[in-house]
């Protein structure tokens, strides 16, 4: 078991994080300041993409997944009663062009968002896009939620030059 000194220092606390990249052979996370992308691999685990879903949960709230689709109109409120909060809507010549966010406080959103990837694992590796205001400790923080899943590591960790610059003056 990792001590919180170890932990601390995976991190220069004299850098700005440009982004912060770990995971697992069969998924992938990217954390920047402004966007959590994440890769699931066919090969992922549905309880995996439920805990990267409630540890996101878990660090911010705030945080959301933007969801275009064409649908009907009907399917519209089918949305929303799963948790999706609707931004906007527009007939177009297939139905409704809309935009959805998936909101991270929503547990039921996220259990809908998890069953739709799932969904399309089946055919395809998916990726989904989550928009927050995470800092470098809010990262870090994220990295300590999701270690706890099996085989989970860090990747890559690039810095922001600038701050590399001004760090070697």
């Amino acid at each position: 078991m990792r001590t919180k000194e170890n932990k601390e220092s995976l991190i220069s606390p004299h850098l700005s994080l440009s982004s912060f990249e770990m995971g697992r052979d069969d998924v992938n996370v990217v954390c920047t300041y402004g966007k959590i992308s994440i890769w699931f691999g066919r090969q992922v685990p549905d309880v995996v993409i439920g805990q990267i879903f409630l540890g996101i949960s878990r660090i911010d709230q705030a945080a959301v997944h933007e969801l275009e689709m064409v649908c009907d109109f009907d399917e519209i409120t089918d949305f929303e009663s799963n948790g999706y909060v609707l931004v906007s809507y527009a007939r177009s010549k297939d139905g409704y062009k809309t935009t959805f966010n998936v909101p991270f406080y929503s547990k039921k959103a996220l259990f809908n968002l998890a069953g739709s990837v799932t969904r399309e694992l089946k055919n395809e590796n998916a990726v989904v896009d989550c928009y927050w205001t995470g800092d470098d400790s809010d990262i870090m923080r994220l990295y300590e939620e999701l270690s706890n899943i099996k085989g989970w590591k860090i990747k890559n960790i690039n810095y922001k030059e600038d701050a590399k610059d001004k760090h070697y003056e």
